[in-house]
């Protein structure tokens, strides 16, 4: 599969801006089965941006303006291509995961993901609920799996009921939300669970007649480690398996590792409006 993806950012200020300082994680992973193609951005005003990668391998930009304005637009134009294939279904837990699994290496490695953060923590009461419900499953894999369709099966998809802000421990209880609650549930659950799991950040192709759910502007998922085979990409949102419609942009802790758009600023309040297309060029 081959997209372009288009991803505009405005700001609309009440007051003129002096300066700015921005920093933005837009630009699509290239890995194994990911592949960047295309990147450029555009920045209005104009300014030039300094790149590097931060602590979990994404890349990110930062700009700096300095002249008063009061607006601010972003547009990123990528195309990337993706080859992956469903293989979690065919996954067997061996004796040797079971081991690496166990071990105190496999820990001491995944740390910070198996770490909670003030996003995804749940109560104990919470995690213990959701454990009842889908039974005392020692395999991580199948855990993962049963995971994602119990969350699938009770969460009911509504942007107007969370905002950015919202916490796993509140989705949860409210059992509604978008992408990204569903996903600080899930990475909340497998991390007390003592299965590594991160956020990933990205974009969904829904294309037409196509029963997957997603935000117009990004979506999210989660990423479990498999021990000893790598990261394994499930959407729960769409209880799937992550695959050729979606495109990997940054992986984190939480949302907040991953935001889009970051930055401060001198001036009055903004409004920002974002767009976002993806478009399917070959398959």
């Amino acid at each position: 599969m081959k997209y372009e993806i288009i991803h505009i950012n405005r700001f609309d200020y009440e007051t003129p801006v002096d300066q700015s300082m921005n920093s933005i994680r837009l630009e699509p992973k290239t890995d194994e089965c990911q592949r960047l193609l295309v990147y450029h951005t555009e920045i209005t005003p104009h300014s030039l941006t300094s790149h590097y990668t931060d602590i979990w391998g994404n890349t990110v930009e930062s700009f700096y303006i300095a002249e008063p304005h009061t607006h601010l637009e972003v547009k990123t134009t990528s195309v990337v291509s993706i080859q992956r294939s469903p293989f979690v279904d065919q996954l067997t837990y061996s004796k040797a995961m079971q081991d690496i699994f166990s071990s105190q290496l496999f820990r001491d490695q995944y740390l910070p993901f198996l770490s909670q953060t003030n996003y995804t923590y749940l109560e104990p009461h919470q995690v213990t609920n959701v454990k009842n419900e889908i039974g005392d499953i020692q395999n991580p894999v199948q855990f993962a799996k049963s995971l994602m369709n119990y969350l699938y099966a009770h969460f009911t998809y509504d942007s107007n009921s969370t905002n950015v802000n919202t916490t796993a421990r509140e989705a949860i209880e409210l059992k509604s939300g978008v992408c990204q609650d569903i996903a600080h549930a899930m990475i909340g659950v497998l991390r007390a669970q003592g299965i590594p799991a991160r956020y990933v950040s990205g974009y969904l192709y829904v294309g037409e007649d196509s029963a997957l759910v997603g935000d117009a502007a990004s979506h999210a998922w989660v990423e479990f480690m498999a021990p000893g085979i790598g990261w394994i990409s499930l959407d729960p949102t769409n209880n799937v398996e992550a695959l050729e419609n979606h495109i990997r942009v940054g992986v984190g802790r939480d949302y907040g590792d991953v935001s889009p758009v970051q930055g401060v600023y001198r001036g009055g309040n903004q409004n920002l409006d974002v767009s976002v297309s993806v478009t399917l060029l070959e398959s």
